[in-house]
């Protein structure tokens, strides 16, 4: 009997040293991977690199037929492209977050809420694109219009509005768990002292859950600032930097999409290359910055 239990303890500490292994390797490749990717993007930005040196990041020309490339207007308007999308659709988030993981969550209101979210997420970004140019852009030309500005239509506003409809998705599908995960002690303690839903809202559920709400956030702030084809065919494709909100811009990976065809010479190239380990070490610094905003406040 006690030899049937050793041989069983031994197969199954074999299948999980077995099991271990698997997942260590599965992680292995996944960060060989990412480091592949990027000594990829290095190696073929070095003519680049040695050329303009770190000049490159803040230089505001990009003229292919003098071979003078600058990646600053480029990233000014991925950044301001992003960040407007995020503060647009900031309450929406929170309400659909807060809508979908408290109030409406075996509802069929919030079962239909949850699929038009899901479907949201589905639909592929060419369609934005096209929705931004017959929708969004008039609706943008008759604001400008109204604002007596320059009716361009096309623009970092017209691109945000767009994006700020794509990455609502990614902060709800995150916000709505984590809504949903507040202890039911701490909401029916706070009722029983006479606060209201909204005292609860407000005072309980979004202090525990802020730190989910704001990883949801850094999701979506990542899908804005690699979002490439809905951007390319609103944001007016201008490479130079944006002089309002309104006006047309470029960002990094429209510029590499809309160009990435036409570079004939290795300089060309390797610039546009080198626009896509910027927007690289951009999207890391991001995340690396968001996880630990995120552990001081899951700690606080």
């Amino acid at each position: 009997m006690l030899e049937l239990e050793d041989r069983s303890f031994k197969k199954d500490k074999w299948k999980d040293s077995l099991f271990r292994v698997g997942l260590l390797g599965i992680g292995g490749l996944s960060l060989f991977g990412v480091f592949a990717i990027f000594l990829t993007l290095v190696s073929q930005s070095m003519p680049s690199i040695r050329a303009f040196g770190l000049g490159f990041l803040w230089g505001s020309e990009w003229d292919p037929v003098a071979l003078r490339f600058g990646a600053a207007p480029f990233l000014v308007g991925t950044l301001l492209t992003s960040v407007v999308a995020l503060a647009i659709s900031f309450p929406f988030s929170i309400a659909l977050s807060l809508a979908l993981g408290e109030h409406l969550p075996r509802t069929r209101v919030g079962f239909f809420l949850r699929t038009m979210v899901e479907l949201l997420a589905g639909i592929p970004s060419v369609i934005y694109g096209f929705w931004g140019l017959f929708v969004v852009v008039p609706m943008v030309r008759q604001l400008e219009l109204s604002l007596h500005v320059a009716p361009y239509g096309v623009g970092i506003f017209a691109s945000a509005c767009v994006l700020s409809i794509m990455i609502i998705p990614f902060s709800v599908s995150l916000g709505k768990e984590v809504v949903s995960l507040v202890p039911v002690e701490l909401k029916e303690a706070a009722l029983s002292l006479g606060a209201t839903p909204f005292d609860v809202t407000w005072r309980v559920i979004i202090p525990f859950a802020k730190s989910g709400l704001f990883a949801g956030f850094m999701m979506a702030f990542g899908r804005a600032l690699a979002e490439t084809m809905a951007v390319t065919m609103v944001i007016g494709n201008q490479n130079s930097f944006p002089s309002s909100i309104f006006a047309p811009g470029n960002t990094l990976a429209s510029a590499i999409a809309n160009e990435f065809s036409e570079a004939v010479s290795n300089l060309y190239l390797s610039s546009l290359v080198e626009l896509g380990l910027v927007l690289f070490v951009v999207t890391a610094l991001i995340n690396y910055v968001s996880r630990k905003v995120i552990h001081r406040m899951g700690v606080a």
